[in-house]
């Protein structure tokens, strides 16, 4: 499993490619040759960027649902809308297609967030407004997550 680390400001061209900073790339190195998926985010306006073991891994839990349930049925089509097999090109550039571009509001300036085993995608001006307006709430969320579960597992 892979964890990447970071946030990185850059930016678009008029085609939708993102200029993959060295920093990230040298992280991503170990799963680029086998590509990866994007996908629009499920709860935020943003995209998620998965790599193809991470993907299969998450394509498996969701082929455990009953197909039969309409509900299961219906989260599935939806989940899987717009998803998209991508790669990080020789020159380091990742292109988003131009339906993702539109789904996620993205311009010239683009922020990528790790998300532990995943990176978001996120217009630069999206992402701060959700930085902002979750700030406040974040020590209340922080209790909530990771707070006293009943482990003993000590988290700093």
């Amino acid at each position: 499993m892979i964890n990447f680390i970071g946030t990185y400001d850059c930016k678009a061209d008029t085609k939708g490619r993102i200029m993959v900073p060295v920093a990230l790339k040298n992280q991503m190195a170990p799963v680029l040759n086998k590509g990866f998926v994007i996908k629009r985010s499920v709860f935020q306006p943003c995209l998620e960027l998965y790599p193809m073991d991470e993907w299969n891994l998450l394509m498996a839990k969701v082929n455990k649902k009953n197909r039969f349930k309409k509900k299961n049925n219906d989260f599935i089509r939806r989940f899987q809308a717009g998803v998209k097999v991508v790669e990080v090109d020789a020159a380091g550039r990742l292109l988003i297609p131009k339906n993702l571009v539109d789904v996620a509001n993205i311009s010239k300036e683009v922020v990528l967030s790790s998300a532990i085993n995943i990176i978001e995608i996120w217009d630069k001006d999206s992402y701060e407004q959700v930085l902002e307006e979750t700030a406040e709430d974040f020590a209340a969320l922080a209790e909530e997550v990771m707070g006293d579960d009943g482990d003993d597992e000590d988290v700093s």
